[in-house]
């Protein structure tokens, strides 16, 4: 009689855990399916990379061109518009043949269009041509289909004998070439 009621709780303990398991798998499940139609409708606005503190270097036949460093760099691939957002900001280097650092660009916040492939730098946006001349704006757009960089904001080139100051601007994509479309400063001219 003992061994049988010993035996019978035994039993009684093992369909219990049996019925607790099903229950935490069933729950489990439904939780999870939950999670991933969320993740599904909400992919679109959900980066799939993001990182942080990023170096990167970008070579052209084993030489370095460029370098990128960013804060933060998060990637949206499934967006309607595919694109890349730097919101901390960043920083942009060219380097010439000696390795040495001959153009820059910076900023507080960068967005890059993928299809269009066209930059938007917006906030302190600070570039150094291939020639020392540093333009300061608050906000730049760069095409790299069309290889022209321009901006519709106040603009202030310093060059080594001027500063030029001016709202809106377009130029070649090494920034050598440059029209202001209105002037707004005095600068000196060589006779």
């Amino acid at each position: 009689m003992i061994e049988n009621a010993q035996i019978q709780r035994r039993l009684i303990k093992r369909i219990m855990l049996m019925v607790l398991l099903v229950l935490v798998i069933v729950g489990c499940r439904r939780r999870d399916v939950r999670l991933r139609a969320d993740a599904i409708t909400d992919r679109a606005s959900m980066a799939v990379l993001e990182a942080s503190d990023v170096t990167t270097i970008i070579s052209d036949s084993g030489v370095v061109r460029y370098r990128i460093k960013a804060q933060t760099w998060k990637v949206f691939d499934k967006a309607d518009t595919p694109h890349w957002e730097f919101p901390d900001g960043i920083y942009l280097e060219k380097f010439n043949e000696n390795l040495e650092a001959d153009a820059s660009i910076e900023s507080d916040y960068a967005f890059y269009n993928e299809p269009a492939q066209r930059w938007m730098l917006r906030g302190n946006v600070h570039a150094m041509n291939l020639e020392g001349e540093q333009f300061d704006t608050p906000l730049l757009f760069w095409d790299q289909k069309s290889e022209s960089i321009y901006s519709d904001s106040s603009i202030i080139i310093t060059r080594e004998a001027s500063i030029i100051q001016g709202v809106g601007f377009r130029s070649n994509q090494e920034l050598t070439q440059y029209t202001i479309l209105r002037p707004t400063g005095v600068f000196p001219i060589k006779e």
